[in-house]
């Protein structure tokens, strides 16, 4: 939260709790369709600001509480902007102006884009992956092998 650099998901790196499935469910953003049932009961909306846990919530500033403002929802500005390719400071000026913008256009705008970020999110966590694999046991990627 306090660095200006690109958020990266939790599960980024090999996470060895992930079962080959549950590794394609996160890349493709299909582990959080669950979260239907908060919508159909009301608790979220299909659009606004992913929720946080608790504990996160205390560590915002004042300001950055704002993106409180509007329910919830499944996906949101912040998704179809650049999710993991963004600050946490631009997911909450995101989130932020989600919420002071919120109607029937943006909502349809943003959920026109979704599944356009999703594919895409699916694109880089397999990107991600490949580079992985071509890393050596430090990390350092390979520079690829010239057959002349």
């Amino acid at each position: 939260m306090e660095k200006e650099v690109p958020m990266t998901k939790l599960d980024a790196r090999s996470d060895p709790r992930l079962v080959p499935l549950g590794t394609m469910l996160r890349a493709t953003g299909l582990d959080e369709l669950p979260q239907i049932i908060n919508i159909l009961r009301g608790e979220m909306s299909l659009v606004g600001p992913r929720p946080c846990i608790p504990y996160e919530y205390e560590a915002y500033l004042p300001w950055q509480r704002q993106r409180f403002d509007a329910v919830p929802g499944l996906t949101g500005l912040w998704q179809v902007s650049g999710k993991n390719r963004t600050t946490f400071n631009e997911m909450i000026r995101l989130d932020i102006e989600y919420s002071e913008r919120m109607g029937f256009w943006l909502d349809l705008q943003i959920i026109l884009k979704t599944l356009p970020a999703v594919w895409q999110q699916y694109l880089d966590s397999r990107a991600a992956k490949a580079q992985r694999a071509h890393a050596g046991p430090t990390g350092v990627v390979r520079p690829a092998q010239s057959y002349h």
